[in-house]
């Protein structure tokens, strides 16, 4: 019983972990973006 539970949470933290990092990810994005706009140049 206790493997089932360690397994089911096992695969249900991934999700979360994706979602925090992809979070990360595009709020750094988002600021460069805004910065790069008020300075006027390309993000790229």
């Amino acid at each position: 019983m206790m493997e089932i539970f360690l397994m089911t949470a096992y695969v249900l933290v991934w999700p979360i972990v994706v979602i925090g990092v992809l979070t990360v990810i595009i709020r750094a994005f988002v600021k460069d973006a805004r910065e790069a706009k008020r300075e006027g140049r390309q993000i790229i």
